[in-house]
């Protein structure tokens, strides 16, 4: 099973990154804070002190085309929010 799927980038989480050490990743909707924890120091190498889960759920979408209604559903995803120590860095935009 692949924990990681993919890092949240976006200009809140780059803020949180850049000020208080704080990184978000979208996970498998299976794992468990012990299976991120240790996906997370294999991957970037780092200490993580703290990891805070949340399940978002999948929301009805709809919008107005030249063909008329399209209605659809986005995908329900677990993110991560994992705290490093304050002398440790994720470099995200290495892998990209």
């Amino acid at each position: 099973m692949n924990v990681l799927i993919k890092p949240i980038i976006s200009e809140k989480m780059t803020m949180l990154a850049d000020k208080h050490n704080r990184y978000g990743f979208i996970v498998d909707r299976q794992a468990t804070k012990g299976q991120i924890k240790k996906a997370v120091e294999d991957t970037y190498g780092v200490k993580v002190l703290k990891i805070n889960t949340l399940v978002q759920r999948g929301k009805a979408t709809s919008r107005y085309t030249k063909g008329g209604l399209i209605e659809g559903k986005k995908n329900t995803v677990k993110k991560a929010m994992v705290f490093v120590s304050k002398d440790e860095k994720i470099d995200i935009y290495s892998n990209i």
